[in-house]
């Protein structure tokens, strides 16, 4: 397995649309293992593999306490979402160290693929259903930060460009 390079906003490759997975195959699962390690490393709970520059239809998640339980989701689809909204904090690896309010569903069901291809259905709620909804945007090319004001948008954008160009300059030193 390997370390991947996370995509940071506003880098416009965050803005493909994945297409999806044609066969679940030995490609798609090496790509589901590093996506797993590089998240965990990260200390995230979600990845998709457009935040990795493959735009293809892979999600992976942990909410679990230890870290454990991961979900896999190839091929994702929201065949449910609840009425009942929840307005929490998030935050995204490819936007390190922001966070905002976003509504979201409190429950969803998603349809997907496993690892072994097989087609699954899950009802999920509270963490894990804001974490599929976040995830889930990313591969039509949505960021969380298009959900709040312009001029939020823009202070994220200025915060992240400014942040990119400190951390050029350090490795120029090095």
């Amino acid at each position: 397995m390997a370390l991947l390079n996370i995509l940071r906003y506003p880098d416009p490759r965050l803005h493909k649309v994945a297409k999806p997975v044609a066969a679940v195959d030995a490609r798609i699962r090496e790509l589901i293992g590093d996506m797993l390690e590089t998240m965990y490393d990260a200390e995230g709970i979600g990845l998709a593999a457009t935040q990795v520059d493959v735009h293809e239809r892979v999600i992976v998640i942990d909410t679990s306490e230890k870290r454990d339980q991961p979900l896999v989701l190839i091929n994702p689809e929201l065949v449910w979402r609840s009425d009942a909204r929840v307005l929490g904090e998030e935050g995204c690896l490819s936007v390190p160290q922001i966070y905002d309010k976003v509504e979201r569903h409190a429950a969803v069901t998603v349809a997907a693929l496993d690892r072994a291809g097989q087609r699954f259905e899950r009802e999920v709620e509270g963490l894990t259903a804001v974490c599929v909804q976040h995830e889930m945007d990313h591969l039509v090319g949505k960021v969380f930060v298009e959900y709040l004001s312009p001029l939020k948008r823009d202070r994220v954008r200025a915060k992240m460009l400014k942040r990119a160009r400190e951390e050029q300059q350090e490795r120029q030193k090095v």
